[in-house]
């Protein structure tokens, strides 16, 4: 009987951890985690370990209760969804009063994290889950507009390290938060086109045209350039503190050449294999352009 008992409980911690992290996208927050962790490597004179834990720990609640909230403001759409119908909200495994207490303890303790390092780094944080939920989230059943907005908040985890580093927003965090602001585009874009149908059903409008068409990838294509354009910037030391060698954005430069060649493969096929390299291919450019401009600091 005790370890049918210790079995059940086992099982239900399990399936409560696993709802936890659907709740709070742990995947996705620790992408975003991982952005900060750049950029405060970038800001840092002497990096630390307290203020790093804080940071990623902070940013991680942050994100989760951004997550959290958006998922009980779209529960009856994720609902309708193949994609999302199984999270735990639609699912019946979670109700709504406990993903809003999970929220908004994240967010207390997000903030009160961040706000250790610097008022400012708790304002951005707080920033960002006000857009992400009270913008954002609402305007995505209204009008495409809404990835311009959710662009916002999206950006910001990259400065935001900056940011926790150096208590100071200025043309370096600022450059960090373009570069990341011009990526969001092509790579939602991409997530669209992958997940329109899916999309429609939730009501969501999320491709700028509205359609997969050739007013898409073209737009797709052009802040591809934008965005490749802003990550080689540094190296012509205009951005203060922040600042990259011939190599590294030769590096980067190539990368998104490559990121480029999926967009423009996108424009001529128009299919949804087309859409979803290029979506991994942006994945695999924000990592690994922030793992070279940290490499960059630290080894030229």
């Amino acid at each position: 009987m005790k370890s049918a008992t210790g079995a059940v409980r086992a099982s239900a911690l399990q399936t409560a951890y696993s709802d936890f992290k659907e709740i709070t996208k742990a995947k996705l927050a620790l992408s975003v985690v991982f952005s900060a962790v750049a950029g405060y490597f970038l800001g840092a004179e002497t990096p630390g370990l307290q203020p790093l834990a804080l940071l990623v720990v902070g940013g991680y609640c942050m994100v989760g209760a951004s997550n959290a909230y958006n998922q009980v403001i779209e529960r009856e759409l994720d609902a309708l969804m193949h994609r999302t119908r199984h999270r735990p909200i639609p699912s019946g495994r979670m109700k709504v009063p406990t993903a809003l207490i999970i929220a908004i303890l994240m967010t207390l303790a997000g903030v009160a994290m961040l706000y250790q390092l610097n008022p400012r780094t708790a304002l951005f944080g707080a920033l960002s889950i006000f857009l992400y939920t009270c913008v954002y989230t609402p305007l995505k059943t209204i009008t495409p507009l809404a990835v311009f907005v959710g662009a916002l908040p999206g950006a910001i985890p990259f400065m935001l390290g900056w940011v926790a580093a150096t208590d100071d927003f200025g043309i370096e965090p600022g450059t960090l938060f373009m570069i990341q602001f011009f990526w969001q585009f092509p790579h939602f874009w991409a997530l669209g086109w992958m997940l329109d149908e899916d999309y429609r059903r939730g009501g969501f409008k999320m491709l700028p045209t509205g359609k997969k068409d050739t007013g898409t990838a073209v737009q797709i294509i052009m802040y591809t350039i934008w965005m490749i354009v802003i990550s080689i910037i540094p190296v012509f030391g205009i951005t203060g503190r922040l600042s990259l060698t011939v190599p590294s954005a030769v590096i980067i430069f190539l990368m998104g050449l490559v990121m480029l060649w999926f967009a423009l493969r996108l424009y001529e096929k128009r299919d949804r294999q087309s859409a979803r390299s290029l979506m991994l291919s942006s994945v695999t450019y924000i990592s690994l352009m922030q793992i070279v401009y940290v490499a960059d600091k630290f080894l030229s």
